[in-house]
């Protein structure tokens, strides 16, 4: 899709055509669609609606009902930042006393630059490509939000963070053909869009969750998001942002404040700069098992967590933890031990046609077991259900047998 015919469509004739691609997309094949949609718009047109029809209808499942007004790139849907993820960010920067005005700098589809206006902020977004702030625009103009949003075509680097009270910088982590994970090939590069931030009183960088502790500046915040128990994200806080216990003590192991958010509670756990990491302690399966949320196991809380239910660590470097308290912890989900065994495929199945186990859910940390492979040669048959977590115990193979654990009698305190 080219600009012209994206532009096209926010025309009365484009917005017929987008109407009809709507209707079509939903209840025919795309050559049947295709055909029919060109009998009464010019073929880029007809093409560019289709395109859009497609892609609100993907869009839905991560934007929800807003997704049926706005506009998308396929690009701009696959980096766009989850709205919740992006209200929690937006709320955060408004908290602060004083903070009004918002440069986004990679503003993408425009997803961030919509939360941080419904939570009251003015914003300056820019994308350098013509096309998607284009979308942006059309997107903050659809959500009757352009009050509050200026969109404009320019490099990050062209705007003066000095002007605003907060930068907010989201690097394109995509190329035409893959996603891109070194954040020296981030665009503009991760340590060119911490010098624009630096120069802010206050600023945020939307950054790959699995981003190498290295990158993350002295005296910042890290901080790693779930939404639903799946990790979204991770964002270094800068500035005032990173709040005054960001501070590290000279000659830290950890210059940097670390913290993990579950949403949509928005509960929070942190590990302060200078703190050093809890070396968890390392034993034999016991009753329970525990399976820590994916942005405590990125900030490197899991230690957090065992002390809080009185666990320990299967094995040092894999986040399954074990205990034989009963203690609940919103912070990872928690299942019964039935039986731990050796791993071996006979073994196993002849222990879940013993259960008569029929439907079983597969977990693994620290396994090669292909995990498809395995559900089809273990042929089972059976009423019950069972979850099955796949680890390494001592560099050795294990398979436990777990059950959904009952209400715990106690409840784990995480400070």
């Amino acid at each position: 899709m080219n600009l012209d015919a994206f532009l096209e469509l926010l025309t009365s004739r484009g917005q017929a055509a987008l109407a009809m691609a709507a209707e079509l997309v939903s209840r025919d094949d795309p050559v049947a669609a295709a055909t029919t949609l060109r009998r009464d718009h010019p073929a880029d047109l007809a093409a560019a609606a289709l395109t859009q029809a497609r892609l609100r209808a993907r869009a839905q499942a991560k934007f929800g009902p807003d997704a049926e007004r706005m506009y998308f790139t396929p690009d701009g849907l696959e980096q766009a930042t989850r709205p919740e993820v992006a209200a929690h960010r937006a709320h955060r920067i408004a908290a602060g006393a004083g903070r009004v005005s918002v440069a986004d700098l990679c503003c993408g589809i425009g997803g961030d630059a919509i939360e941080l206006a419904r939570a009251g902020l003015g914003v300056e977004a820019v994308d350098r490509d013509p096309l998607t702030a284009a979308v942006a625009r059309a997107n903050v103009d659809a959500l009757g939000l352009s009050a509050l949003v200026q969109v404009g075509t320019a490099e990050a680097a062209s705007v003066d963070p000095r002007g605003h009270d907060v930068v907010f910088l989201d690097p394109a982590r995509r190329t035409s053909a893959r996603r891109v994970f070194d954040p020296m090939s981030y665009s503009p590069p991760l340590p060119d869009a911490l010098a624009m931030a630096a120069a802010a009183r206050g600023a945020c960088l939307k950054v790959a969750p699995g981003l190498p502790y290295t990158f993350v500046p002295d005296g910042a915040e890290a901080e790693w998001v779930s939404h639903r128990g799946e990790v979204k994200e991770a964002a270094i806080w800068l500035g005032d942002l990173a709040g005054p216990e960001a501070a590290a003590p000279e000659g830290s192991e950890r210059p940097f404040l670390r913290r993990a958010t579950m949403l949509p509670s928005g509960m929070t756990l942190a590990a302060g700069p200078g703190s050093s990491e809890q070396a968890a302690q390392i034993g034999p399966p016991g009753r329970f098992l525990y399976e820590p949320d994916g942005a405590a196991i990125r900030a490197h809380l899991v230690a957090d967590i065992a002390a809080s239910v009185g666990g320990r660590l299967l094995d040092p470097r894999i986040a399954y933890i074990t205990g034989d308290a009963d203690v609940a912890t919103p912070w990872a989900a928690r299942y019964e031990v039935a039986e731990v065994m050796p791993f071996s495929l006979k073994r196993l199945r002849a222990a879940l046609r013993e259960r008569q186990v029929g439907t079983v859910t597969l977990k693994k940390r620290g396994s090669a077991v292909d995990i498809e492979r395995l559900r089809r040669d273990l042929r089972l048959s059976g009423e019950n259900s069972l979850t099955v977590v796949l680890t390494r115990i001592a560099e050795k193979p294990f398979a436990l047998l777990c059950t959904a654990a009952a209400p715990a009698k106690h409840a784990a305190s995480l400070i």
